[in-house]
């Protein structure tokens, strides 16, 4: 697929308004705090894995609305002392998997917290987590669950769950609460970047073609799925758009970016038709512009030309585990810029 959406230059400067509710801040406020009245952590129990070099527990936390929530929780085994945690999310349609399918962060020296995402699995890979509000007037995929209003709509679950990973990842023992990373790729992307919005002391934002930015263009140009099932769903319920697009107004990545106030790296493939690199370039380029502070948040963006929806792959982690080594000052990891060749200039502030 050639290049389709706009050039890079243009890229570096896109910063379109973007429809935010007024209620916006109360909206989510309220959601989160009506799932704080439960305590986090409902249980913590061992997980065999046969593997030497990391130690994995099976965890379930409360999240929407109370509902168990499935996670799994690796550390280098026999680390001393409280380790930075990465918090990721999954991609659409997939769910936890097995333990020992991620362990890039625990090898690199983090703790690591994988949450299942609710109701998603069975299409890439299997998950554990039910999601028992999945009945209210929508589309049959999980991106139209519930869309004809924001009270419930599913990504309202899904991000309230992904908070409440948070929170159960710093309860959860050998954490250092003040080392939290959320990070993700596609929806996990999205994920983590309304996180960064909603939580004001996150350590940092890893984030690759991050899904949810600046919707209502993405519906526009592009019919790759999971955006072409919200496309699908409005062709045959024509009178449906004003709600869904207030709907997904409340969800939007852009809007949660503005608000963010970690250090953030980014990761973009310029070829990408399932999240146009306009959409995650409008949130980029306003990370961190109302957050209220006079400084804006350390941020910096990798863009692969010749790539699509799997962006940089192997070259992004290398780049995002040398960042984040950086940001958190990890004791015996390497830090600086990983060495690249045939790449693109990095764009940063």
């Amino acid at each position: 697929m050639p290049q389709f959406d706009l050039p890079l230059d243009q890229l570096r400067r896109y910063a379109p308004a973007v429809a935010e509710p007024t209620d916006f801040d109360e909206f989510w406020r309220t959601t989160l705090e009506a799932a704080a009245e439960r305590p986090v952590l409902v249980d913590v129990r061992p997980e065999p894995t046969h593997l030497r070099l990391v130690d994995t527990w099976d965890v379930t936390f409360a999240g929407f609305a109370g509902n168990p929530v499935r996670a799994w929780y690796t550390r280098p085994a026999g680390a001393d002392g409280p380790l930075p945690v990465v918090v990721e999310y999954v991609g659409y349609g997939r769910g936890r998997g097995l333990p020992h399918e991620r362990l890039t962060w625990p090898v690199a020296g983090y703790a690591h917290l994988l949450m299942d995402a609710r109701g998603q699995s069975g299409h890439y890979g299997p998950g554990d987590t039910p999601d028992p509000h999945a009945g209210a007037p929508g589309g049959p995929w999980p991106v139209t669950w519930g869309i004809l209003a924001p009270e419930d709509y599913y990504y309202r679950r899904l991000i309230t769950d992904a908070v409440r990973a948070v929170q159960a990842a710093r309860a959860l023992p050998g954490v250092d609460p003040g080392g939290v990373v959320a990070a993700g790729n596609s929806q996990g992307g999205g994920i983590a970047l309304a996180v960064a919005g909603l939580v004001g002391d996150l350590a940092a934002l890893v984030t690759t073609a991050p899904f949810l930015c600046h919707v209502q263009r993405a519906i526009e140009i592009t019919d790759a799925e999971p955006y072409g099932e919200i496309a699908r769903y409005l062709a045959a319920n024509r009178a449906a758009e004003e709600a869904v697009r207030r709907t997904l107004s409340y969800v939007d990545g852009v809007t949660f970016a503005r608000r963010a106030v970690a250090p953030a790296h980014f990761g973009v493939g310029l070829r990408d038709i399932v999240c146009p690199p306009s959409t995650a370039f409008a949130a980029y380029n306003q990370y961190g512009a109302a957050n209220g502070r006079t400084a804006p948040p350390r941020r910096e963006i990798h863009t692969y030309p010749f790539n699509g929806h799997e962006g940089g792959e192997a070259v992004q982690v290398r780049r995002q585990l040398a960042w984040l080594a950086s940001v958190l000052a990890v004791p015996g990891v390497a830090t600086g810029t990983a060495t690249e060749t045939a790449t693109e200039p990095e764009e940063t502030a």
